[in-house]
C-alpha cells in the first residue's frame, strides 16, 4: 500500500514536470507571444485614453490597465496550457501512455492544474516587468494580489482541463475558447472600471465571475475595487470549488478518454 501511495506521488510529480517542460520547450510561443500582445494592448490603450481617463479618483488610466492585462493573461495562458495539452494527447493518440500509468484521477488533476498555474504565473510575472515600463502601479495589499493569481490560474487551469476532456478536435476547442473565454474576459473590467458603465450594465458585469477574478486581483494593487474583495475571493473560490468537483468527477469515469 505504501509503496502504491509512493508510486502514485512520484507519478503525478512527473506529470507536472512533463506538462512545465512542454509549454517552457517553447517558451517563445507560450510565454514571449502573449506578453507582447499584452504590451501592444497597454501601448494603444494607454495612449488613445491616457488624458482621458482617470480612475479611483487619482491613478493614471496605465497604470490602471496593467493589474488587468497581466490577471488576463494569467487566466488566458491558465487555459490554454490544460486545453490544449489535453486536446493534442488525444489527437495524436499519445493519452493512452498516461493511461498506462497508476496515476489516480486526482494525480492527473493536480499535474494538468499545476502546471496551468505554473504558466499563467510565468507570463503574468512577464506581463508585470515588461509593462512597469510604461508605468509602476502601487502594490497595496500584496497577498491578495497572490491570492487572486494563484485562485484565478486554478480556476481557469480547471476550465481548461474540462474543455479538453470535452473536445474531440480543435474546432471544438476553438468554440469554447472564442464564445466563452474571451468574451467572459475582455467584459470583465480588464480595460475600464464597472463603476463607469450604467446601472444595468454594472449589473450584468456582476454575473460575470471574471470580473471578481480582475477585480479583486486590481485590489491588491489599489486598496480599492468595485466590489469588496472579500465577496470577489468568495465568488472564485465557490466557483473553483464547483469546476473542480466537475473536472474530477470526469477524470474518475474516464470520460472521453477511455474507451
Amino acid at each position: 500500500m505504501r509503496e502504491m501511495l509512493l508510486s502514485r506521488a512520484m507519478g503525478w510529480r512527473a506529470l507536472l514536470a512533463k506538462e512545465v517542460l512542454r509549454f517552457w520547450k517553447v517558451a517563445g510561443q507560450t510565454v514571449g507571444a502573449p506578453v507582447l500582445t499584452s504590451v501592444l494592448y497597454l501601448m494603444v490603450f494607454g495612449h488613445v485614453l491616457e488624458d482621458h481617463v482617470q480612475v479611483y479618483g487619482r491613478f493614471s488610466y496605465t497604470a490602471f490597465l496593467i493589474p488587468g492585462l497581466v490577471m488576463m493573461s494569467v487566466l488566458q495562458n491558465a487555459f490554454a496550457n490544460s486545453s490544449s495539452s489535453i486536446i493534442q494527447s488525444k489527437i495524436m493518440g499519445n493519452l493512452v501512455f498516461v493511461l498506462l500509468t497508476p496515476l489516480s484521477h486526482w494525480g492527473w488533476f493536480f499535474a494538468y492544474v499545476g502546471s496551468s498555474v505554473v504558466r499563467g504565473l510565468v507570463v503574468g510575472t512577464g506581463v508585470l516587468l515588461v509593462t512597469m515600463f510604461f508605468a509602476v502601479p502601487p502594490f497595496a495589499q500584496p497577498l491578495w494580489i497572490v491570492l487572486f493569481a494563484l485562485l484565478g490560474a486554478a480556476l481557469l487551469g480547471t476550465l481548461g482541463l474540462i474543455a479538453g476532456l470535452w473536445a474531440e478536435k480543435f474546432d471544438q476547442m476553438a468554440v469554447f475558447q472564442n464564445f466563452l473565454i474571451m468574451p467572459m474576459t475582455f467584459l470583465s473590467g480588464v480595460f475600464y472600471s464597472i463603476g463607469s458603465l450604467p446601472p444595468f450594465w454594472q449589473a450584468v458585469s456582476h454575473l460575470n465571475p471574471f470580473f471578481y477574478m480582475i477585480d479583486g486581483f486590481r485590489y491588491g494593487f489599489f486598496g480599492m475595487s468595485d466590489v469588496s474583495p472579500w465577496l470577489s475571493l468568495g465568488v472564485v473560490a465557490g466557483a473553483l470549488a464547483v469546476v473542480s468537483t466537475v473536472a474530477v468527477h470526469l477524470l474518475r469515469t474516464g470520460y472521453k478518454i477511455r474507451g
